[in-house]
């Protein structure tokens, strides 16, 4: 998943460094300029927990020294976005989704032999990976013939540790505990020929993906259209000015018709109305 706070911390220890009233708007207009993420001040604990250990890393005594590093280190910048974002996900998260997905979406364009075989999906918020490789197994279970098929998965995020993460497709056993025995069989691998306790995604699968990173808030560099966009459990974190620029950008790569999917605390409620609400946090572009 892309940016996504941390929840607040229960409670609170004495502050290791001096953490000042110009610290934190500091920090936290940088954060919402460079991932559109709408820290309250309710975030102020998280924000100086998140950072004290890029302080410690990096040896420096105080937030001053920190912001003034932020402000020419473009490294220490993708740092700063990892440090405040967690990323909350697993295989089949939400699984109306891909239920409709495959009984909505992908029957009837099997059933019409003069449809499009060319497939595009966005998973714009991708984290480690599950959410793409779900749909990815979604797409070569329902496709007859997939090798027939024009199908390609994007998947993006901020965080460009857990895009890694996703790249290598390796989980541990106890992130499949929502996969079929039929789905481990199929689309995993054993790394290490029965000796290991995780998983690999199997060749077929990783093939349909392509993984890169992406700010939100920036020009969205892809030229659709976009049959699909997955963009959940994302803007529930945005105000609804950066959320309103957002899905105004996403509905121009889309075609009426076309499919986005939010996460289940999410609307486009007078955020968008180039989409029309169709089903639980599925809404069609019109």
């Amino acid at each position: 998943m892309h940016a996504a706070p941390l929840p607040e911390p229960s409670t609170h220890r004495a502050r290791e460094f001096v953490f000042s009233e110009s610290d934190f708007q500091a920090l936290r207009t940088l954060v919402k300029s460079l991932t559109g993420i709408h820290l309250t001040e309710q975030k102020r604990e998280l924000v100086y927990g998140r950072l004290t250990r890029r302080l410690r890393a990096l040896r420096l005594h105080t937030f001053a020294e920190y912001r003034e590093l932020i402000a020419h280190d473009k490294h220490e910048v993708t740092e700063l976005c990892n440090a405040i974002t967690t990323n909350l996900t697993s295989f089949f998260r939400e699984p109306h989704h891909f239920q409709y997905l495959r009984d909505q979406w992908l029957a009837p364009l099997i059933a019409d032999p003069r449809g499009t075989r060319r497939l595009r999906i966005w998973s714009a918020a991708c984290s480690t990976g599950e959410e793409p490789y779900s749909i990815a197994m979604t797409l070569l279970e329902t496709l007859p013939h997939p090798e027939r098929w024009d199908v390609r998965v994007l998947a993006t995020d901020l965080d460009s540790e857990v895009l890694e993460r996703a790249r290598r497709g390796v989980y541990p056993l106890e992130r499949l505990n929502g996969v079929s025995t039929e789905r481990q069989a199929r689309f995993f691998r054993d790394p290490h020929d029965g000796r290991s306790s995780a998983r690999q995604i199997a060749p077929e699968l990783a093939a349909l993906i392509t993984f890169k990173q992406l700010n939100l808030m920036q020009s969205l560099p892809m030229k659709g259209p976009l049959d699909v966009v997955f963009c959940r459990n994302v803007v529930i974190y945005f105000d609804k000015e950066t959320q309103r620029d957002l899905f105004a950008r996403i509905s121009q790569l889309q075609r009426p018709g076309d499919l986005l999917f939010l996460g289940h605390s999410e609307s486009l409620f007078k955020v968008s109305d180039s989409y029309a609400l169709i089903g639980k946090s599925i809404y069609r572009r019109v």
